[in-house]
């Protein structure tokens, strides 16, 4: 019971980090970012090319993909969103899962259809017992980017003058444009830290689960979109909250009750939990008047 706790928080926080990025933009910019979970596989395609193809280490080639991820999320945003922003709900996801599919098919024009063997990183270093139970390293770094990245926006968004702009945007960026704040480039910056935090979470992906492929992120960024709903989306806590807690309940589902069922379970407490709080875990009700 202790090991598959262990691995569902470990899952949650690649789950939690993932949703950060689904949470942030939508608190901010007020949308769905569903090629969120393909800017994952970008991040893990670009590491896996440095570190087989270029020999890059680790760590040099976790910086890369998080430039490639942070450049290709402004990128995204400027050209897909930035001209929709008085435009409808509809048209902003339509263009959304449009963008989703064309990051798809252009990984399956460079790096073709087969899978891909992820490197280990963590291949030197030896597991951690921990009351009978062992803990894999790519699971403890997993757990501590995860504290430690929602402990660094947390403090970012309410210290610093940048992250109080991005909150005055989030509450009206009619107001916040009055104000003197540049909501384009609050928004712009939104995305960027986002895709950053992406390519972060997809090489833990590819760690964890060392198979990629053009569609890697689709089910994850699905499952941490869920997450950030679960949570309360539009909270930085209510994310990691909320991935965390699909995670275990992912692994206790997979281990307890049935491998094939996990996936239905996940989303049946979805259901259940916007049934009783439709705003969430940590979602806040906003009362609008007409």
């Amino acid at each position: 019971m202790l090991a598959n706790l262990i691995n569902g928080i470990s899952l949650g926080s690649i789950y939690a980090i993932i949703a950060l990025g689904y949470t942030m933009v939508y608190g901010i910019a007020k949308m769905l970012n569903f090629a969120h979970g393909d800017v994952i596989m970008v991040g893990g395609y670009v590491s896996f090319c440095s570190m087989m193809y270029l020999g890059f280490p680790a760590p040099l080639a976790v910086l890369l993909a998080m430039i490639v991820c942070t450049t290709l999320g402004i990128t995204i945003e400027r050209l897909a969103y930035k001209p929709l922003r008085s435009a409808t709900s509809l048209a902003v996801l339509i263009t959304a899962i449009g963008m989703s599919y064309f990051l798809q098919n252009a990984a399956l024009i460079i790096w073709g259809a087969n899978p891909k063997a992820f490197p280990n990183m963590f291949k030197n270093i030896e597991a951690i017992e921990f009351a009978g139970a062992r803990i894999s390293p790519v699971a403890l770094v997993a757990i501590v980017a995860n504290v430690i990245i929602m402990v660094a926006l947390t403090l970012f968004t309410s210290r610093t003058k940048v992250g109080k702009a991005m909150r005055a945007v989030s509450e009206d960026k009619g107001a916040a444009t009055l104000m003197g704040i540049n909501v384009n480039f609050t928004i712009s910056l939104t995305f960027a830290i986002g895709s950053g935090l992406a390519a972060i979470a997809g090489v833990l992906l590819c760690t964890a689960y060392p198979t990629l492929m053009p569609t890697t992120g689709s089910m994850p960024g699905i499952k941490a979109f869920t997450a950030a709903v679960f949570g309360g989306i539009g909270s930085i806590p209510g994310a990691m909250i909320g991935g965390i807690l699909l995670g275990v309940i992912e692994i206790f589902a997979r281990a307890y009750i049935s491998s094939e069922l996990a996936d239905a379970i996940v989303f049946g407490v979805l259901i259940v939990v916007l049934i009783f709080r439709p705003t969430g875990l940590l979602g806040k009700q906003i009362h609008e008047k007409v």
